[in-house]
């Protein structure tokens, strides 16, 4: 019979050691054959709101494109009726899917954002209900029909010169840039004095200019398609050289129409800047010069006529010598008969300038005027410089020639000479 012995301390500690050992090698073969298993892998949970994100993304089946220009307005307009019920309880995700809104050309959006806020509301009666009173109002109005409130903005004259503005826009952005000015503003004033002539010169700009989409370049008295005046321009030349002037700029400005030439040859060169018609940039820089001279003549007589864009259009129409800083200025400037109406030169610029019509293309900017601290460098002064193409021109002095003369023979470009107006145009380039 086999005999029972104490085991020693050592003994012990060995045989912990090893059933230790033992079991770490038992979990770490357990761990891989769980791993190995797939009893490792996380198989994800199903959102509680999964049916909701899936309308939202199958509203995409409501695509624009099958809509109407009249039913993508319509829709935009209950887009925003939609905000206005939203922001009553919810104000910050409102003021968040507005400000986005504005940069999405997809009225299906503001849905789709509403709904995915409605996620973490519990109950949406109250906005529903508000909804739709909004709607039951809304739909208690008859739809007019699509007319533009603005009488001279309806016809094929305007529809026309849209698309030739707009064919300018790289060269009224690079003036803007160049002289701190609005170009939503310097385009107002190019509309004045283009729907005068689109309008005046009916037959004229219907058989020529209308087909091709080009703006009218006056060449006699005024000048360009922004009718700049010769004196006009060498009293804007010299407000930017004189310091003590009212009308001074700033010494960013100082060089912003020196010429390549000197004495004489300058009156050449102005007159072949102005009736450009290929190049209109130097018709822009005179226009956003006066625009932006007035502005500082008023300002350090002590009035702030920036957000006034109705006196500046009227300013730069009636000219320096009737700018006439004052605390109650009003909106005038030539008239301007357009289908049986007449306006004011002040008063189309302003029409415009509200209506949101080419706001994608001119957009308001949150300054209209942006002073320069930087003077101009060379290189962007050899580009104005070099802005003048090598086109033929009317001969300078035609408009003192006696009314029944004989214009000269037109050359490529077809010039267009009014005897009744006095004033020229050139049909095409």
């Amino acid at each position: 019979m086999k005999s029972w012995h104490r085991r020693s301390a050592g003994r012990k500690v060995f045989d912990i050691i090893v059933g230790l050992f033992a079991l770490a090698g038992f979990a770490i073969i357990g761990a891989w054959a769980f791993y190995q298993l797939g009893f490792t892998k996380n198989r994800g949970a199903v959102d509680k709101n999964y049916r909701y994100m899936l309308s939202v993304d199958e509203m995409k089946a409501l695509q624009d494109s099958t809509f109407t220009d009249q039913q993508y307005h319509e829709r935009w307009m209950r887009q925003y009726a939609k905000l206005a019920a939203f922001s009553k309880f919810y104000p910050v995700n409102a003021q968040l899917i507005t400000q986005a809104a504005q940069f999405s050309h997809d009225p299906m959006q503001v849905d789709r954002m509403i709904a995915a806020c409605s996620m973490y509301i519990d109950d949406m009666t109250e906005y529903n209900q508000l909804l739709q009173q909004v709607n039951k109002l809304l739909d208690s109005y008859p739809q007019q029909e699509a007319v533009n409130v603005i009488p001279w903005m309806v016809g094929p004259e305007w529809a026309a010169l849209k698309e030739a503005i707009v064919r300018d826009k790289a060269l009224i952005d690079e003036v803007g840039r160049l002289t701190g000015v609005e170009p939503r503003l310097i385009v107002g004033c190019l509309i004045g004095e283009q729907i005068r002539l689109f309008n005046t010169k009916r037959e004229t700009i219907k058989q020529y200019l209308g087909p091709v989409k080009v703006l009218s370049v006056q060449s006699q008295f005024s000048y360009g398609v922004n009718g700049i005046k010769m004196s006009t321009a060498k009293t804007i030349e010299e407000h930017l050289k004189d310091p003590t002037s009212p009308f001074y700029m700033g010494k960013r400005y100082e060089h912003l129409l020196d010429y390549t030439v000197e004495g004489q040859a300058q009156e050449d060169e102005r007159y072949n800047r102005l009736v450009d018609y290929r190049n209109h940039l130097y018709s822009y820089l005179y226009t956003a010069c006066i625009l932006h001279q007035t502005k500082m003549q008023w300002e350090r007589a002590g009035y702030d006529i920036s957000d006034r864009p109705d006196i500046l259009f009227t300013l730069f129409n009636v000219g320096f010598a009737q700018s006439v800083p004052k605390p109650d200025p009003v909106c005038g400037g030539s008239h301007i008969k357009i289908q049986d109406r007449v306006y004011t030169f002040g008063a189309i610029g302003f029409d415009f300038y509200y209506s949101g019509e080419l706001a994608e293309d001119f957009p308001y900017w949150r300054q209209r005027f942006i002073p320069g601290d930087k003077e101009l460098t060379e290189e962007e002064l050899a580009y104005i410089q070099g802005s003048v193409s090598n086109c033929k021109r009317p001969p300078r002095g035609w408009e003192y020639a006696k009314k029944d003369s004989v214009p000269p023979a037109p050359s490529e470009p077809v010039y267009i000479y009014d005897d009744d107006e006095y004033e020229g145009t050139y049909a095409n380039e």
